[in-house]
Formats: structure tokens, sequence, C-alpha cells
């Protein structure tokens, strides 16, 4: 116990040396002062989660009161996360996912999982990423594709045994948490509809001559993202391994729970409608203007009205509120940062060495590049919109193949999500399980992303200059 605190003492001592050093340094590179010193600011609150020095929540509310109180940012645009839509989002989803789990509707999906795939804790994880590779192209917005998955996989970990508070969190939640969250990476990937930012980037190449269409974008990440699908699940199972990986007995208990529970419920047959029209209206997202977080709110409302969902349960599920308050200060912090110019200032340095280079060589050192900066982005959507137009014009001059570098970009911005527990909305919904720590989505997280980066990279590569020059 002593040794520990001298420990967190120590990590403490560094992180305000730290701190202290950024924030005096004058700014490299022509950064704005107020912007060095945000950065500062933002470093220490990265820095203190992965050293475990405070939880997210903490770390971000001092954050925020440090970037307002020395008058770096303005208060409105530190607030102005609270107000983001699809910050709302994640906190309806999750409610909703509650009402999925309470109702035993979430209980009778995960069974019938156990049943055709439960033989084993690894079958379970390939089983929730191809949900989410089927359902994919029907969802542009990989934070309402997880609020779909994540009652799926509560309910596969409860139903075999593992619950947060009872110290069986890691028999096979954890595992199940986490692949399910790296496996949105690549679902997103996958399909041009997948995530709303992904149009966006082809119309900003198409603005440079770059045609990229529905088919063309699926024959480019077909191979690397069916590679990436078969490894993720078995890569995490080696480093971030379930306690229980072996259920020989799932199936035909799963089939005797099933027979016991009998036919739906009133209360599952209302979320399930609920659900299945929350589902509809997202998929049609992408085609006419239906605000997603309108939608969950929407089936939020009906669940509460139908009884599903009690005024009570509203008081058990504080981890809504700290996830929407941890989340809307990062996403304005982070925001403040790009609007302040430290990204691009950052990426033009960086991108001013490339002269002289290979075209091979400027083009794997940008992707590097573009995945690196996501720790200090909140938004896939902030981060494209900021970097994608600059990279994709500094690989172009160089003689990169516009096609190759708009195309790995786009795959980049998606498949670098995991890299934080910040780096994607959907990530919010998974880490306020209590299942994973924000520790442990930045180590193994990092590592999936790592994965992924040398996955599109060596085999992704090949295979998009081998379908556009055949």
């Amino acid at each position: 116990m002593i040794l520990n605190k001298f420990k967190w003492l120590l990590y403490i001592i560094f992180l305000i040396l730290f701190t202290l050093y950024l924030w005096t340094t004058p700014p490299p590179l022509n950064i704005d002062p107020k912007a060095w010193k945000l950065f500062a600011i933002f470093s220490a609150t990265i820095f203190s989660i992965l050293l475990n020095l405070f939880p997210i929540i903490a770390a971000s509310i001092i954050a925020l009161a440090a970037s307002v109180l020395s008058g770096i940012v303005e208060p409105a645009k530190a607030y102005a996360g609270f107000s983001e839509s699809f910050i709302l989002l994640i906190v309806a989803a999750f409610l909703v996912s509650h009402a999925v789990h309470k109702s035993g509707l979430g209980k009778r999906l995960s069974l019938h999982m156990i049943k055709h795939f439960g033989k084993s804790t690894l079958g379970l994880g390939y089983s929730v990423m191809l949900t989410d590779l089927l359902i994919a192209p029907a969802f542009p917005s990989n934070t309402a594709r997880s609020g779909v998955l994540y009652p799926l996989v509560y309910g596969l970990a409860h139903d075999c045994g593992s619950k947060v508070g009872d110290g069986t969190q890691k028999k096979v939640g954890s595992y199940l948490m986490m692949t399910s969250m790296a496996g949105l990476t690549v679902s997103s990937a996958m399909w041009l509809t997948a995530m709303a930012v992904n149009p966006v980037g082809t119309r900003i190449a198409e603005t440079m001559g770059i045609h990229i269409t529905f088919s063309s974008w699926l024959m480019a990440s077909m191979v690397p993202t069916l590679i990436a699908f078969m490894s993720i699940p078995w890569v995490l199972h080696r480093i971030y391994p379930p306690q229980l990986t072996s259920t020989p007995d799932a199936t035909a208990n799963a089939q005797t729970m099933l027979d016991v529970m009998g036919p739906l419920s009133r209360n599952e047959w209302i979320t399930a409608c609920v659900f299945l029209g929350m589902l509809i209206l997202w998929s049609l997202s992408g085609f006419f203007s239906i605000d997603k977080a309108a939608v969950a709110f929407g089936g939020l409302g009906i669940l509460i009205a139908t009884k599903v969902f009690t005024v009570e349960d509203f008081r058990s599920q504080g981890e809504a509120l700290s996830t929407l308050i941890w989340f809307a200060i990062l996403f304005a912090l982070s925001t403040q940062l790009a609007e302040m110019g430290f990204m691009s200032a950052v990426a033009n340095h960086f991108t001013s060495y490339l002269s002289g280079m290979s075209w091979i060589s400027v083009y794997t050192l940008l992707i590097v590049l573009y995945v690196a900066i996501h720790y200090f982005f909140v938004s896939q959507s902030a981060h494209l919109l900021a970097l994608f137009g600059l990279f994709l014009s500094i690989g172009m001059s160089a003689g990169v193949p516009g096609e190759l570098m708009a195309l790995m970009l786009l795959f980049a911005t998606n498949f670098n999500a995991i890299i934080t527990p910040q780096g994607s909305s959907a990530n919010a919904i998974y880490l306020s399980s209590g299942y994973i720590t924000a520790r442990e989505i930045y180590i193994y997280g990092g590592a999936i992303t790592l994965l992924n980066l040398i996955i599109y990279l060596t085999i992704g590569t090949p295979w998009i200059l081998a379908i556009i020059h055949p």
C-alpha cells in the first residue's frame, strides 16, 4: 500500500513537471501560444489516464477547469460539446441498451448466439464481429451501431457468468467488449455507407479529380478488411485473453435456458418493436434528413411511457452521465486544438521533410502520421475535416497515386478509431460498461490500431494498386 502511494506521488510529480515544462517552453513551429498551452493541458490529461492517476472523468473535468480559468479557451467553446447531437446519441443509446438488457430481449438474443457459436470464447468474438460487419452498410454511424451491438455483447457476458462488480468481468466480458469495439474500426472501413464521414471524404477527393463509388470502395477495402476481421479476435485472444476460453456445454445450456424463458414477454415485444423501429430510421438517416439522436431519444421515450424503462432505472445509470461529461469535454478541447491551428502546424512541419523522397516512402509516412495524430482528436469527423484534404494534396504532389492515397486515408480514418478511449464516440459506450478501463483501451486499442495499420499498408496497398492499375 505504501509502495503504491509512493509510486502514485512520483507519477503526480512527473506529470506536474512535464506540464510545467511544456507550459513554459516557447511554442515551436509558429504554433499559437494559446494552442501550445492547450496542448500541454491535453497531453497532461492523456498521461494522467495512461498512468492510472485519475479516472477519465476526473482528468477531463480538471482539464476543462484549467483551460477556462487560464483564459485559453472561451467558456462557450469549452462547453460546446454538451450540445453535440452525436454525444447525446451516445447517452440515449446507452440507456436504450439498458432497456434491451432489462426486458430480457438482450438475454434471448445472446442465448441464440451462444447456442450457435458458444463452444469457445473465440467463436463468440468472431460472431460479434461478423454481426457488426453484416449490418454495417445500413448504419451510417458507428455510434448508432455500437448501440445495437452493446446490449448483445453485454447479454453474452452476463449469460457466460461474467459480470462487473463481482470480480468476474475478465472471465469473458472484457474480451468481448474489446473485440466488439475493435470490430467497429474495420466494419466502418469496409463499407462506404458504414460511417457518416466516409461520403464526406469521397466528396473532398472528388474536388481533386478522384472518383470513388460504393463498388470501388468495397472492392478496395474487401481484402485488407477481411484479413483484419480474421486477425483481430485471435490477436486479442492472445494479448488480452479471457479467463474462460472453452465452453463445451454452453450451447446445450443456452437451449435449456431458452426453453425456460418461453415465448417473448410483453416487455420484450415492446422493446423489440422500438429497437427495430430505431434500426430502420437509423439505416435511413443516410438518405433522409433524420437526426440519429432524436431517433434514440424517441425510442427511449416510448420505453419510458410503456414502463419498460422506469424513472428508477435512470438512477442506476450513472455511467451515462459520466460518459456525457468526459466525452463532451475532450471533444470540445480537441476541437479547439484543431481550430487554433495546432494540428495543421504539426502536419505541415512533418510533411516538410518529405521532399526528395520516393512516393512510396512519402505515402507510408503520411499514413503513419495521419494515424498517430489521432491521439489528439476526439472525433473521426473532425480529424478528416482538418487533415484529409491536406494529406491528400501533399501525397499527390509527391507522386502518390491519388486514388490509393485517398482510399487509404479514408480507411485510416476508421481503423484508427480505437487508438484512445476518446478516439471514437462509439468507444464511450463500451468504456461505460465497466468491463474495460481507459488504460486498457490505450494499451490494447493501440495494439489493434498498429495491427490494422500493418495489414492495410502491407496487404491493402498492393491490392488497391492492383485493382486501380490492372
